[in-house]
């Protein structure tokens, strides 16, 4: 049982602006005996208990900070050990699957869209390397806003792909007025679409179209 004392100092130190957790640590009393004790006190923090507070939040973000810190690194020596080398036949798998995500299925054209030139990069190399297409073959076109400086979008695309210039067509500017004003700048480079062109050898035309769906379709049909 607490004295009357007891609530009288409490109350005396709530209404200083002092949080349940100072109080209890005080006078050594409960935050939930403290909460029924002082539930009908006006309450206005002082600076201990908001520079408390302060302190918490950045113990909470850093905590966190900590956390994703160590899960990254988890993450990183998995990804690690498990992909090891990989050989021609996972190249080939791993194109297959970013071209049933992001590539073309229809107008019998060998097309990928992305924003992240790595998985363009890839790509590029999948096609030359998997199915003997040349640099001759491919043309870039970037999608980018009004917003975008087109000629500074090129020279990064050029650069992270390591192509020549003469692969990039005109790039094309969405200008409809129902996209959100909250996207400008989300893609400062744009979206890049590859596709491949014949130049008068079939191989690189419908033909490596229907390859590369009869492919997927024959992964995606399989059975155990």
């Amino acid at each position: 049982m607490y004295s009357k004392d007891l609530k009288i100092k409490g109350k005396l130190l709530r209404e200083q602006g002092y949080s349940y957790a100072y109080i209890s640590g005080r006078l050594k009393v409960a935050k939930s005996t403290l909460s029924i004790w002082l539930k009908d006190v006006r309450f206005f923090p002082n600076s201990v208990t908001k520079n408390s507070i302060i302190n918490s939040q950045k113990q909470v973000v850093l905590t966190r900070r900590a956390d994703k810190a160590r899960s990254i690194e988890e993450a990183e020596r998995y990804a690690g050990d498990s992909v090891g080398k990989l050989s021609s036949r996972d190249v080939f798998l791993l194109g297959i699957g970013i071209y049933i995500g992001e590539g073309s299925k229809a107008f019998n054209t060998t097309r990928i869209v992305n924003s992240d030139p790595r998985i363009i990069k890839f790509s590029l190399a999948w096609l030359k390397k998997c199915f003997g297409v040349k640099a001759d073959n491919i043309r870039i076109r970037l999608h980018v806003y009004p917003d975008t400086n087109s000629e500074k979008a090129v020279a990064y695309w050029m650069k992270e792909l390591d192509v020549s210039k003469k692969v990039f067509q005109t790039s094309y500017v969405d200008r409809r007025l129902n996209k959100k004003k909250s996207r400008a700048g989300v893609l400062p480079y744009g979206t890049a679409h590859m596709t491949v062109v014949s130049n008068g050898n079939k191989n690189f035309g419908v033909l490596l179209h229907r390859k590369i769906l009869a492919t997927i379709d024959r992964i995606l049909t399989m059975r155990d």
